[in-house]
């Protein structure tokens, strides 16, 4: 079987400003949104910019270092994975 890779790089600002949480176990958990911007230009010549918002977690260790650093507005540049989640509701909802 060949060999794939699940990888992401992202550099962007943080939009709002970091939760922290301590886990019952001890472990930490840090979760904040980054947006990165797309330009370009559209059918008519105009310049065109995109925001994509992006979930990003860290566990653990990352957490620790990362925690103290992590401001609304700071410019951050990352390498992870990409994990989908689903919700569902009461109701059965997605």
């Amino acid at each position: 079987m060949e060999k794939t890779v699940n990888k992401v790089e992202l550099d962007g600002f943080i939009g709002i400003a970091p939760e922290i949480k301590t886990l019952t176990n001890g472990g930490k958990l840090v979760r904040f949104r980054l947006a990165t911007n797309e330009d370009y230009k559209g059918k008519n010549g105009e310049w065109i910019k995109n925001t994509t918002w992006h979930t990003i977690v860290m566990w653990n260790k990352v957490a620790e270092k990362a925690e103290d650093a992590l401001k609304k507005g700071t410019r951050v540049s990352l390498e992870g994975k990409l994990v989908n989640r689903q919700y569902e509701d009461k109701q059965g909802n997605k």
